[in-house]
């Protein structure tokens, strides 16, 4: 899209701007866009930094001891008994 803003829309866009922020405002419009540009390509820069330097050592992890279970499981489990009809009913 700005590739095609050539000659006579130049100076369009920049009447345009002039009329909106004024004279006096488009310098301080300018500094500021550059601080911006400028605050950009330095994180870029330390981003690429942080890239290029190791990784710190990682943290010893400790190890936890397993916590009991609540409910009991197959091994202690008592053996299941076989499923009975509900008395009276018809099977």
């Amino acid at each position: 899209m700005l590739a095609e803003i050539i000659g006579p829309d130049i100076l369009i866009l920049i009447a345009v701007i002039a009329l909106l922020f004024g004279g006096s405002q488009i310098p301080k419009l300018a500094r500021s866009v550059g601080r911006a540009q400028h605050e950009f390509k330095k994180g870029l820069d330390e981003g690429a930094k942080d890239d290029v330097e190791p990784a710190p050592a990682a943290k010893t992890q400790v190890e936890v001891p397993p916590t009991p279970a609540t409910e009991p499981t197959a091994a202690t489990a008592p053996p299941a008994s076989p499923i009975e009809p509900p008395p009276g009913s018809t099977n």
